[in-house]
């Protein structure tokens, strides 16, 4: 945590998320040391906050877009158009268009019948395909929405040459918080393969988008264990990925890497408050301590299907804990960090209490509900120098 967010943290009277925009650019800096020649482009899904875009955006970063919506957003943020791809394989004539209207030209896929419709709608149009990936050893393994087989790839790009399209380049997924090196090791072996057999149809790509997957720093398991990813060991599989496939291409092949998470992550935190700690005998005898808060799955933190979150209380430092299982306001039985696990809690809290939910950076916005159950969205406020900037509601 940098003492920007933890000043911005205590200052806030009242809830909120907030993000600490230099340290997404410390965190953008580092990424491009790591991985020299590589181009970022930011999933804006993560984190689709207008401040946030525009200060990658001066740092040089382009935006993966899933929508002509985000598009839009990320045109306004001050991103090129010609740094921000169409990176969702399912899109509608009408999306195609869309997107197509505001410029962009670089378009992935995964299959013969959206290249017929991208030929049709974006003539002329640069198109990648996604190699789908088995996902083993992220949190989330996105292995069937998305992608082709390798083979299945050559097909598609080889329509995409037929039909008048650039047949441009090659996409992969590892898995959204990736944990191991391993993942990328055979992504590129896989990638190897498939740029081989494009080449002996006479297709030669310009690039190879390697997707998102690097994992936050401070994010828990749903025990409220530590997610410790290897990052020394990824960065070098990466490296050493990109050099192979580079020399078998002669040259001649660019890459990009579109993290999310990995930038965002641990720079924004929720400021909350306890709603009521509780303790309750239930059916089976046993009794309960519940920690029930003012934000959970629905204003803030979606992503409690798969991760636990760092809680802080500022005003108890000290004293008594208790086990307790950690709930959002909702009446909502899913609206809960896992009821299976308990966490930590000071024994002395009381309603109204602050709470902050660190390393939440990551999809806090993108997941809000409009107000599931009448609670209201939780507006956002960047930090920029010593203190907060004026809030907004996204």
């Amino acid at each position: 945590m940098y003492e920007r967010l933890r000043s911005a943290l205590a200052a806030a009277a009242d809830d909120q998320i907030i993000f600490d925009l230099p340290g997404i650019e410390d965190q953008y800096d580092a990424l491009v040391r790591e991985l020299p020649g590589v181009a970022v482009r930011f999933a804006m899904k993560a984190c689709a906050v207008d401040e946030v875009l525009a200060c990658l955006a001066r740092r040089g970063a382009g935006v993966d877009a899933a929508s002509p919506n985000e598009i839009e957003q990320a045109l306004l943020a001050g991103v090129p158009v010609t740094q921000i791809h169409y990176g969702n394989t399912v899109k509608s004539d009408l999306n195609i268009a869309a997107a197509y209207r505001l410029g962009v030209r670089d378009f992935a896929t995964d299959s013969v019948e959206d290249v017929w419709a991208i030929a049709a709608l974006a003539p002329g149009a640069r198109v990648f395909c996604r190699v789908a990936t088995s996902g083993d050893g992220a949190l989330w393994r996105l292995s069937d929405k998305f992608g082709c087989s390798g083979a299945d790839a050559v097909v598609v790009l080889t329509a995409a040459r037929d039909a008048g399209l650039v047949p441009s380049g090659l996409s992969v997924h590892v898995g959204s918080q990736q944990m191991t090196a391993a993942a990328w090791r055979t992504a590129f072996e896989d990638l190897g393969a498939v740029l081989a057999a494009l080449r002996e149809r006479g297709i030669a790509v310009d690039h190879v988008n390697l997707g998102g997957g690097l994992p936050a720093a401070g994010c828990l398991d749903r025990s409220g264990r530590p997610l410790t990813a290897p990052m020394d060991e990824i960065f070098g599989a990466i490296r050493a990925g990109t050099r192979r496939l580079r020399d078998a291409a002669g040259g001649n092949l660019g890459f990009l890497i579109e993290p999310g998470r990995h930038l965002v992550a641990d720079h924004g935190a929720i400021r909350a408050h306890v709603a009521r700690l509780t303790r309750r005998e239930l059916r089976s005898g046993e009794r309960q301590h519940w920690l029930y808060l003012s934000c959970g799955k629905f204003n803030g933190l979606y992503e409690t299907d798969q991760l636990g979150y760092r809680l802080e209380f500022p005003s108890h430092r000290g004293g008594a804990l208790v086990a307790a299982v950690v709930a959002g306001p909702t009446c909502d039985s899913d609206d809960t960090f896992g009821s299976e696990h308990r966490v930590l809690v000071p024994g002395a809290v009381r309603s109204g209490d602050p709470v902050w939910v660190l390393s939440c950076g990551a999809y806090a916005t993108s997941y809000l509900t409009q107000g599931f159950n009448g609670f209201d969205p939780l507006p956002y406020t960047t930090v920029r120098g010593e203190l907060a900037a004026a809030g907004a509601t996204p």
